[in-house]
């Protein structure tokens, strides 16, 4: 469900608005009676922030910023305080919300519509009583001195493009397997007026990529490799950034099956994917003057009777020989052959995206993304700093090559897996194997998709990611 942001002078019109402050201290609070005032003054006493009037004909929130926290502490209590907004708003069916603050307050009140329109996110397209459970809320008027419209536009394209991407995690693989993930990011980039290509299985059989192949071995629908472009006249950049996406639709774990429990959400293990193809799509739609291209490989991995299995020794896009040992540890495959592919391209650099081991959830759970860098130090800091701005923060793990020993083969180039400890830095290593550009990995396996409600990030699918890389490239684009 996506929620209408816009830019409006007037407020008139809405019988619920949201006042931000700095302090009581800074003037007189608008709207108020001298009971609700004292009532105000009360619930402040009580360190409240987010304090609600309802009379019945109207609701006025009032919240308090807490203009002491650092700038992008402050800005993920406004996300926060946004979806508890919207949780209120919905529960009295309202329907449209102005938002109302002084020019000092405007970067606060787009990450508090921000964090409204993303907590009002729904997946409900297989429920018979969607048209019941629909939220009310539909549009957010802004109403804020020094705002810009073009500021408002691409705050709509990330969070569309956040939401889109919710959307294709929570799809279950009988409704989105590879080709339709395929079809249904190309008809969105096309939309948004980039390229896309999409390699059948017989352009990936004469490409040779023997690892998105061979974890396809055991399924009945084909693989993809899907290519997006967005490559505007004005560019800053003449080599490209490549993002690399992780598209494995459902993940049993294959002939090294999953327990049960742990099937339960693979739907969501092509996230990478659907991360990247959003977070390119958005920068198309801004008209960000920069040029980017995504590579998406994608395929099921399940274990029919030709499935590949421990033991086996498979050839990869770049020839390199890997000897499997867990064919649960495939999405390392299918991403090196795209990392492999990418050198075609002479990248800038290449960020890669996937929900890759359970080691780096277990690292740091779903409060942050598992990030690795190979010649790429400033990249990554900038990287960095997009993740504070956005609350998608990176926690940066070693690419020491010590760990590469824990690869090496008796009979092949290298294994696909490592030993026991260290298991996320050994896949970020076996990766690093296939590159020879400034790279930088990133493993979402925690935060991509959550089991309960985590404020305006919601339940399922997160969209985690789209929002760090549109920051990022929004900066570079300057």
């Amino acid at each position: 469900m996506q929620t209408n942001i816009q830019l409006s002078p007037n407020y008139a019109q809405c019988n619920c608005r949201v006042y931000l402050h700095g302090s009581i201290e800074d003037g007189a609070i608008p709207e108020t009676t001298a009971s609700e005032n004292d009532f105000i003054q009360r619930q402040r006493s009580l360190k409240k922030d987010l304090i609600t009037l309802n009379r019945y004909d109207t609701v006025i929130f009032h919240y308090f910023i807490k203009t002491e926290e650092p700038a992008s502490k402050k800005l993920e209590l406004c996300r926060k305080a946004g979806s508890l907004i919207t949780g209120e708003a919905n529960s009295l069916a309202i329907t449209d919300i102005a938002l109302i603050c002084s020019m000092q307050f405007r970067d606060e009140v787009m990450a508090l519509a921000e964090g409204m329109a993303l907590g009002n996110y729904q997946f409900l397209k297989y429920r018979k009583d969607a048209a019941e459970k629909k939220n009310s809320l539909n549009n957010i008027f802004i109403c804020c001195d020094g705002v810009a419209q073009a500021e408002v536009n691409q705050l709509k394209a990330v969070v569309d493009a956040t939401l889109w991407a919710r959307d294709l995690v929570n799809e279950p693989v009988n409704k989105l397997n590879a080709e339709q993930l395929a079809e249904s990011i190309s008809e969105r980039m096309r939309e948004a007026g980039g390229k896309a290509e999409v390699l059948n299985k017989n352009k990936i059989e004469a490409l040779k990529m023997g690892g998105l192949l061979s974890v396809n071995l055991g399924s009945i629908d084909p693989p993809t490799f899907t290519i997006l472009e967005w490559k505007p006249e004005n560019a800053v950049n003449t080599q490209p950034y490549i993002l690399v996406g992780k598209g494995v639709v459902y993940d049993t774990g294959g002939m090294s099956l999953k327990p049960s429990a742990s099937m339960d959400t693979m739907k969501c293990d092509m996230a990478g994917g659907a991360l990247v193809s959003a977070a390119i799509s958005a920068i198309a739609t801004a008209r960000l003057p920069i040029y980017v291209m995504a590579l998406i490989p994608a395929t099921d991995n399940r274990p029919d009777g030709n499935a590949y299995v421990p033991g086996d020794i498979i050839s990869m896009f770049d020839g390199t020989t890997v000897e499997v040992l867990n064919t649960d540890a495939e999405g390392r495959l299918i991403l090196a052959d795209a990392l492999a592919y990418a050198k075609k391209f002479n990248p800038k650099l290449v960020i890669n995206f996937a929900t890759l081991t359970g080691s780096a959830s277990r690292a740091i759970g779903p409060q942050g993304i598992v990030a690795m860098q190979v010649n790429a130090t400033e990249e990554f800091a900038s990287l960095n700093q997009s993740g504070d701005n956005v609350y998608e923060r990176l926690v940066q793990f070693p690419m020491w090559d010590e760990y590469k020993e824990q690869l090496k083969s008796e009979i092949a180039d290298l294994k696909n897996i490592g030993g026991p400890e260290g298991g996320a830095i050994t896949a970020g290593k076996f990766l690093e194997h296939f590159t020879d550009y400034p790279f930088i990995h990133l493993d979402i396996a925690g935060p991509a998709f959550i089991e309960r409600r985590d404020s305006y990030r919601g339940q399922g699918g997160t969209g985690i990611g789209v929002r760090l890389l549109f920051d990022f490239f929004n900066k570079l684009s300057r």
